[in-house]
């Protein structure tokens, strides 16, 4: 399902639904349309699956029925650009982002898959998101509020909104697979998956911050937090899904940086805060977005991109 919206004079096609004649769908998120690649014997799946990002954006787990234009190629050519980026330190499940190079049928749909498009690894996904916060905002700075600690971990007393926290914090949290994900203490994740792949993906999620917070700070932005998800295949570990992108982090740019309140932000959150200006009850449906509201999202996930790559989206 496609429309079109214009921008600096352009139009920009928005793509909403991918339509596939012929392609089963495996799932459809709130964002992503998932296919799995079948091998030549029929009904057999390869261990491949085709991730499509699409242009629509959801908040309080309500989908909007407009879509964001170039948010879809946003969120998928960051992906690749940190998969790159992070190959030297963690497997993943990227192969290419290149139609023309996916199995068939799928380089028939170059249309609708170039530029938001991956094909990926097929992995058994861990029942949990891995959330680093390394500064307090968000649902973090709730808790905070509330007990002084997030995920069970006590925090120093004293701390305002948006402060940088002495060292990142990991604080899981379940995968929900509608409403709201809730975090969970270490100890609860371990329960889950053993203390082993708990020590792991801990382990492997504060390096991966870190490393990550490190570059985007040269680049004048803050990742304040951040949340991975990862899977396993017969060799071990894999990250997985999407990475590091307005949609799964809190990025804000670093020179308007004031701890004590909320941040300007390059995500979504300029959406939340026009649906709560207008006394939106966060029950479906969502409301309608204004032009400019629309024009606004788009351009914060498109200035994100070219700050963080140092290069204009493709």
């Amino acid at each position: 399902m496609s429309a079109c919206a214009m921008e600096h004079g352009m139009t920009i096609p928005v793509l909403t639904k991918t339509e596939l004649p012929g392609v089963p769908i495996a799932s459809r998120g709130k964002v992503r349309d998932i296919y799995q690649v079948f091998g030549h014997a029929v009904g057999r799946a390869d261990g491949r699956l085709v991730l499509v990002a699409t242009d629509r954006i959801s908040a309080y787990d309500c989908v909007f029925e407009q879509g964001i234009p170039r948010k879809g190629q946003v969120l998928t050519q960051l992906s690749v650009f940190w998969f790159e980026f992070l190959a030297g330190m963690v497997r993943h499940h990227f192969l290419t982002a290149n139609p023309r190079d996916y199995p068939d049928p799928y380089p028939r749909f170059q249309d609708q898959l170039e530029g938001r498009s991956m094909l990926v690894k097929q992995a058994s996904p861990f029942p949990v998101e891995c959330v680093v916060r390394g500064y307090l905002s968000g649902s973090g700075w709730k808790e905070y509020k509330e007990s002084g600690a997030i995920a069970a971990m006590p925090l120093p007393a004293g701390l305002r909104e948006s402060d940088r926290l002495s060292e990142p914090v990991f604080t899981p949290a379940t995968k929900a697979t509608t409403g709201h994900d809730e975090n969970i203490s270490f100890g609860q994740m371990a329960d889950r998956i053993g203390m082993d792949d708990a020590t792991a993906l801990r382990d492997l999620s504060i390096a991966i911050y870190l490393r990550a917070a490190e570059h985007a700070e040269r680049q004048g932005v803050i990742l304040a937090d951040t949340k991975f998800e990862f899977g396993a295949d017969s060799e071990g570990i894999l990250l997985i899904d999407e990475v590091l992108t307005p949609d799964s982090s809190r990025f804000w740019p670093r020179d308007g940086y004031r701890p004590g309140g909320s941040q300007p932000s390059f995500d979504k959150q300029f959406v939340r805060d026009y649906v709560d200006s207008i006394g939106w009850n966060r029950q479906p449906p969502a409301p309608a977005l204004p032009p400019g509201v629309i024009e606004q999202t788009t351009s914060k996930y498109v200035e994100l991109f070219r700050r963080i790559t140092g290069r204009d989206l493709d």
